[in-house]
């Protein structure tokens, strides 16, 4: 029997399924994959046990339950000054990467061009393949990973239908100011383009630096898709329970996609975490502070180390340098890493179509004090 060519013929496992299985295979501590290694909130599985106890084990309505969408849009306009529509603007997904799944699919035809910024998320590339668009990769300006404002007005032409941008960022821990916002508006300002931001980390920026989230902007806003996580945000990766704010417009057509590609997502989770909103907003709020406590022990504990550091500006990734280490590239370095000392990082140039000069690799910190102590102290070895 012959079988169809590969739609997607260049792709493999993904780089964090593979260091992941790796470290099990090597008994490794796994700092690579983005997920803690400790629970959500007490409160928030009590009450997803509580409505799984009572009957709300049924399909919820397609656009999320409606309790839950009131609740972000409550959010949204508390903490980013944007009256959202929950009926219309606010769509819950299973999971962010279904979120932007659904969101080229909505609107990238066949020809249309995608710019995204390297090191990119490794999910937005074959989204934009699979619905016929052409990813235009741009690559950021290390070490601080800043967007080149030059090159993206170069990069846009009657083809670009969408820009993809990430804040706080996957994997470097780049954040976006104000004025980069104001830089963006104003390059898009009299087109058709859209913006996809991909703001799962919102609540995990440091050093007092405030989420400059698209919805502060309304120019941008007007023409944006908002993907935020609650497993991020709750420490639930595994529930993978998202949302995506977009106007109703945009929100009509992401939900064509929504509907056929998941229909609805998981019922006493999206009633839990309604809940979570309007009896403890202080989770989201107390979220910098837990990180960056975290993130300040592990720098402090790689001083000792032959790594050096810049510590991140946001998410729950820090990365380290390793040229007084290796001259091995990034990959082959990770997998000398978990062989040599028994931690697994993620390397950075998969994300980037063009060769990567730096000798820069990733680790996540969201992993309890006990576990960064004994990967530091592993680390610190080498």
């Amino acid at each position: 029997m012959h079988f169809p060519d590969s739609k997607l013929p260049q792709v493999g496992t993904t780089i964090f399924s593979v260091m992941s299985q790796l470290a099990n295979d090597a008994g490794a501590i796994n700092l690579s994959q983005g997920f803690p290694d400790f629970d959500g909130p007490e409160y928030l599985r009590k009450r997803v046990a509580h409505y799984i106890e009572n009957g709300a084990n049924q399909y919820a309505p397609m656009t999320g339950i409606p309790a839950l969408r009131t609740a972000i849009a409550d959010k949204v306009e508390r903490i980013y000054g944007r009256v959202t529509c929950a009926e219309s603007e606010v769509t819950v997904t299973s999971g962010a990467t279904e979120a932007l799944f659904a969101a080229i699919a909505a609107v990238v035809q066949t020809g249309d061009e995608v710019i995204v910024f390297d090191p990119a998320y490794d999910s937005y590339e074959p989204a934009i393949q699979l619905n016929g668009g052409k990813a235009i990769h741009l690559a950021l300006n290390p070490p601080t990973f800043s967007i080149d404002w030059s090159a993206l007005k170069e990069a846009i032409n009657p083809r670009t239908r969408m820009i993809v941008i990430n804040s706080p960022h996957n994997p470097t821990g780049a954040v976006l100011r104000a004025d980069d916002l104001e830089q963006l508006a104003e390059i898009v300002r009299d087109t058709d383009i859209l913006i996809l931001s991909d703001e799962v980390y919102e609540h995990i920026s440091f050093d007092g630096l405030p989420h400059q989230s698209v919805l502060r902007h309304p120019e941008l806003s007007a023409r944006s898709f908002v993907v935020s996580s609650f497993g991020k945000t709750y420490h639930t990766t595994g529930w993978k329970v998202g949302y995506c704010i977009a106007p109703a417009v945009l929100s009509t057509e992401l939900r064509k996609v929504h509907q056929y590609l998941t229909f609805s997502t998981v019922t006493p989770v999206q009633l839990a975490l309604a809940d979570m909103m309007n009896e403890m907003p202080e989770h989201y709020e107390e979220l910098p502070a837990f990180y960056q406590q975290k993130r300040d022990m592990f720098c402090q504990l790689m001083e000792g180390s032959r790594f050096s550091c810049v510590k991140t500006s946001g998410t729950y990734f820090q990365l380290m340098d390793y040229s007084a280490i290796s001259d091995l590239p990034d990959t082959e370095f990770c997998r000398w890493l978990i062989e040599e000392a028994g931690v697994a990082a993620i390397p950075i140039s998969v994300f980037s179509e063009a060769p990567m000069e730096t000798r820069l690799v990733r680790f996540c910190f969201a992993k309890s004090d006990d576990t960064l102590r004994a990967a530091a102290e592993k680390l610190c070895k080498i």
